[in-house]
């Protein structure tokens, strides 16, 4: 736990959550704010989604690849090893890309997720990245222990991730890895964030799979009501969690993970590193909802 201040002095409007105490303010969004938030979320990743499943219908079954098991069971079955491979996966980044100039709510997406917004700085995310690979050991033991497996214990994460076998063991380490697989190409360098870049291009993957698992989990609550309950849980990956979700990837990096690893990070260092974020969240499309303000 981060050394508390003894010369911190407390109000009506001090609060302390998971060991870390701050002041109330106006910017904080109240109950009444916050529990709309929870039955809104990304809708033009999931029309620009149907579209691309129009124009590519997804396999109706997901069989495994380059596995021994998968291997072991076509001998099994008769199909034999010198069988035809299965086809490859749907890359939903290159159908957005591909189908962008024919398809208008493709288009959208695809110069929504292009169109480059006024307040980004790249000098100043490059610092954040930066930031980042400086203390690179402790910041990835912060996100794994804290953000990743601390955000999966959350109430509504867990009720997605349940219903999505993210609490088996392999779907959870094929997870964990790919949540790494992926910071590590948002932080590498300001080129593979940019448009084209490969973190921009799995940033873009992760929007569009997110509107896939929130249409596959309301299409079951839809024909079974008991399978998800929409009115105590919201709608899966809402805005609310989005909002969540980037909170715990930033703020409680370099407020509470880092300060308790004995990393108290500069000002200046903090505000590169949200501005990196920031731009991480607009491209996931979570910034239709978040407000951003001055650092203080």
């Amino acid at each position: 736990m981060a050394w508390p201040n003894p010369f911190r002095k407390k109000d009506e409007n001090t609060r302390t959550a998971w060991g870390y105490t701050f002041q109330l303010t106006e910017e904080h969004l109240t109950p009444e704010q916050t529990n709309p938030l929870k039955f809104s979320y990304d809708t033009l990743a999931e029309e620009a989604l149907d579209r691309l499943n129009a124009i590519s219908p997804p396999a109706t079954t997901a069989l495994p690849r380059n596995s021994p098991r998968h291997l072991e069971k076509r001998a099994l079955d008769g199909s034999g090893i010198d069988a035809a491979p299965p086809a490859p996966k749907r890359d939903l980044y290159l159908l957005l890309r591909d189908n962008a100039a024919t398809d208008e709510k493709v288009g959208q997406l695809w110069k929504h997720a292009n169109t480059v917004p006024e307040w980004v700085d790249w000098r100043q995310i490059a610092r954040g990245q930066e930031v980042f690979y400086r203390y690179g050991g402790a910041s990835l033991t912060g996100l794994a222990y804290q953000s990743l497996l601390g955000g999966m214990g959350a109430s509504r994460v867990v009720e997605t991730l349940a219903r999505t076998g993210g609490f088996s063991t392999k779907v959870a380490r094929h997870r964990l890895f790919e949540t790494t697989q992926y910071i590590l190409e948002i932080t590498r360098s300001i080129d593979d964030i940019k448009p084209g870049g490969a973190g921009f291009a799995s940033s873009l993957r992760v929007r569009l799979l997110h509107a896939a698992v929130r249409q596959r989990i309301m299409k079951l609550a839809q024909q079974r009501p008991e399978y998800y309950n929409v009115q105590k849980w919201g709608i899966p990956i809402n805005d609310l969690d989005c909002i969540a979700t980037i909170g715990t990837f930033s703020a409680t990096l370099f407020w509470l993970s880092l300060p308790r690893q004995g990393i108290w990070l500069r000002e200046q260092e903090i505000i590169d590193c949200l501005s990196m974020w920031r731009y991480i969240a607009y491209l996931q499309g979570k910034l239709r909802r978040l407000r951003v303000s001055r650092f203080r």
